[in-house]
């Protein structure tokens, strides 16, 4: 049976450019198993000021915020943490009482995943995409020890603005130079985007590589995704770094940890 709303049940949402339904339905299967009178939905804005100030106003206990919101947000929040503050992109409020914490759970997800994943630390590594999402995945690349990379972005100044924060090389493209795996942090492949059927990288590219690392989250993968595991290469979805970054922003909301299982349940659930 479904929990009743009701006068004390916490609000908790995301904001998106493109909202889609997997932090929905993973937060909402956990509220569900952990008898937890709270309730999740997903929105977009044109207005990411006043969508931040009705979170304060509100009393919204927790926001995710994904692209293209992670920086554009920070002006009006009250206080950053470390793992926000490091990479100055966020991707989660907390509003105790009127007061706006900001995190980074994506730091945290794409570090566990490139352990579970075991990705060579000497892989020459592409990356496309040089806005808030981006600066969470190179940096932790970075302190997971890659020492050689490019950032691939249209906007020079902002590719080379983060290529060289976290010493690598920006390039406008790729062209003929051999990496190890390629990591798309671009609404490339995103469904709904102009581009929903576009491979983020060339394939001549992403044949030489060995691992294909997506963060944008799409049923049945994206074409660059889907495109690697057709060339049988090392696979990180979205999809991984969605539930792994939930995880934790459940905690930050709640102060509940569910089990490892609960968690792959309710990851299922979230990808059906």
């Amino acid at each position: 049976m479904s929990r009743e709303i009701n006068k004390d049940t916490q609000l908790c949402m995301s904001l998106s450019g493109r909202p889609g339904n997997f932090g929905t339905r993973f937060h909402n299967y956990l509220y569900q198993a952990l008898d937890l009178n709270f309730v999740y939905k997903a929105f977009s804005t044109n207005d990411i000021e006043a969508a931040v100030k009705g979170v304060r106003a509100l009393g919204i206990r927790g926001c995710a915020v994904s692209m293209p919101f992670k920086e554009a947000c920070i002006p009006f929040l009250d206080e950053l943490d470390p793992s926000a503050t490091a990479i100055q992109s966020v991707n989660t409020i907390v509003n105790d009482d009127g007061f706006l914490r900001a995190y980074n759970t994506d730091y945290i997800a794409v570090a566990k995943l490139l352990d579970s994943h075991q990705v060579p630390r000497d892989s020459v590594f592409a990356l496309r995409g040089s806005g808030g999402m981006g600066k969470a995945v190179v940096a932790a690349i970075r302190d997971a020890g890659f020492k050689k990379g490019y950032i691939i972005a249209r906007n020079e100044a902002n590719g080379r603005a983060l290529a060289e924060e976290y010493g690598y090389e920006w390039k406008a493209e790729l062209g003929d130079l051999p990496v190890d795996m390629v990591v798309n942090v671009t609404p490339i492949g995103m469904p709904g985007a102009a581009e929903a059927e576009s491979l983020a990288f060339d394939k001549q590219v992403i044949d030489r590589a060995s691992t294909v690392f997506d963060v944008v989250v799409a049923p049945g993968g994206t074409p660059l995704i889907r495109y690697g595991r057709e060339q049988g290469k090392k696979i990180i979805t979205g999809e991984e770094v969605a539930a792994l970054q939930a995880v934790e922003q459940f905690v930050l909301y709640t102060g509940e940890r569910p089990s490892d299982e609960l968690i792959e349940k309710a990851a299922a659930h979230a990808r059906g």
